[in-house]
């Protein structure tokens, strides 16, 4: 980093977080679509939301364009096909738990190739649009899931004897590879569920939406919990859950989680945190904007104008394994919050030696730091997680494994479930004491 933009990169970014920021209109003349595949678990979810947002949409947002691609992108951070997928279908399983959708819980598999041909082209054939061929589109997502393939087949002929193939401009069949589903408004992408009630708020703040939508109705806002019963709380803080975070040291969103944990859910639930920081990963690629507004509504602070760099990360790493370990998380808390709220960068000695000043560190570890980060790079890569930060959390002998910003809330769902599963035992118990 060069001598002026170590001078000037904390005085803009104190002026970044206190800026009002205006939201800027989005363009509508595009519409608003949504890319699905009939092979990805996570369209399957997102087709069982689109007749209710089709309802509310305004005209000048209809007719919903539906794009069907028939070709997968590659799985993320270096997974194979097979651990992409099982991962997909355990994802969604706790998805269609958490927000009631409909999804076979006891044996999900993907499609068959057979089935989805037969699919494709039903789709392709049919003359229904709007409403009718969303509640089409839906059927046939379910026929695929749960193996419903004797009815898929009879529509399947039925197609090809009574219609041909169709064209409609909001129906377009595709062979660009899309990895998940997404929805498309503006220029943005927007992750089929896990976006969706922020493509409603948007969709809504430019008053494109004719009613108030209820999707995903057990949805988590940022800085509100769960579990507010006394009794409750004291149940699971009694429980000593442990909860481990894997952060890449360059990536904004593992500063914006670790932050918003410690603050909001560590001492609420009595969590034990545990830091991993992991070796550089070039995590330099990302949607700055989408960083900034998570920022905004988990109320923690930053700025984007300090990128850590490869040599960066080694010295925080260092600072992280100077300190006792009982300090360590405060430490990374400090250290994070000082690159990525105060611009600060530790390939600068002068910065360097501030922190190390202000953790109280007498000299730095003479540990092997990058051996260390290996070590943290091999246990977190045995998750097999798409994104960071990957979490662990224990609790009542049971470990979850989830990651990234869109699966914090299942730290209280995970909770939740923990303790109805205990009353149920609990209420069992005493109806077989009262039988005997």
């Amino acid at each position: 980093m060069s001598l002026l933009r170590r001078w000037f990169d904390p005085i803009r970014s104190r002026w970044f977080y206190q800026k009002q920021s205006r939201q800027a209109v989005l363009p509508t003349e595009q519409g608003l679509s949504i890319h699905l595949r009939l092979d990805d678990v996570y369209s399957y979810l997102a087709a069982q939301q689109l007749t209710q947002l089709d309802e509310l949409l305004s005209p000048e947002l209809k007719p919903l364009t539906i794009v069907i691609s028939n070709t997968s992108a590659e799985p993320p951070n270096q997974m194979t096909v097979a651990e992409w997928h099982q991962y997909c279908l355990n994802d969604a399983k706790i998805l269609a738990k958490q927000h009631r959708f409909r999804y076979d819980e006891e044996k999900p598999e993907q499609p068959t190739a057979e089935a989805l041909k037969q699919a494709e082209t039903i789709l392709r054939y049919t003359p229904l649009t709007g409403q009718n061929f969303l509640y089409l589109l839906e059927d046939i997502f379910h026929m695929l899931w749960q193996q419903q393939y004797g009815k898929l087949r009879t529509l399947y002929v039925m197609a090809c004897q009574h219609h041909k193939p169709q064209s409609f401009p909001e129906r377009v069949f595709s062979d660009t590879p899309i990895l998940a589903s997404y929805f498309e408004f503006g220029g943005r992408k927007y992750h089929a569920v896990d976006d969706l009630l922020r493509l409603t708020r948007r969709l809504r703040q430019q008053k494109l939406l004719t009613g108030t939508p209820i999707f995903l109705i057990n949805h988590i806002e940022w800085r509100e919990h769960l579990l507010n019963d006394a009794e409750e709380l004291a149940e699971i803080q009694a429980m000593h859950p442990e909860l481990d975070l894997y952060i890449a040291l360059e990536d904004p969103i593992s500063w914006l989680l670790l932050a918003y944990i410690r603050e909001e859910l560590a001492d609420y639930y009595n969590i034990q945190l545990n830091v991993y920081p992991l070796s550089y990963r070039g995590r330099d690629l990302f949607d700055w904007s989408l960083a900034t507004r998570l920022s905004k509504r988990t109320e923690v602070k930053f700025t984007p104008f300090c990128r850590p760099t490869a040599d960066a990360t080694l010295a925080m790493a260092q600072l992280f394994y100077s300190v006792n370990v009982d300090q360590r998380i405060e430490a990374m808390y400090q250290i994070l919050q000082a690159v990525w709220t105060d611009a600060k960068d530790f390939s600068y000695a002068a910065h360097l030696q501030q922190m190390q000043y202000d953790l109280g560190v007498d000299q730095l570890t003479d540990t092997d730091v990058a051996a260390c980060l290996q070590q943290n790079d091999q246990a977190c890569d045995e998750k097999l997680q798409p994104n960071f930060p990957a979490l662990v959390l224990r609790i009542d002998g049971e470990e979850y494994i989830f990651n990234s910003l869109y699966r914090v809330w299942m730290i209280e769902s995970i909770f939740n479930n923990v303790l109805e599963q205990k009353y149920k035992d609990d209420n069992d118990a005493s109806f077989q004491d009262a039988a005997e």
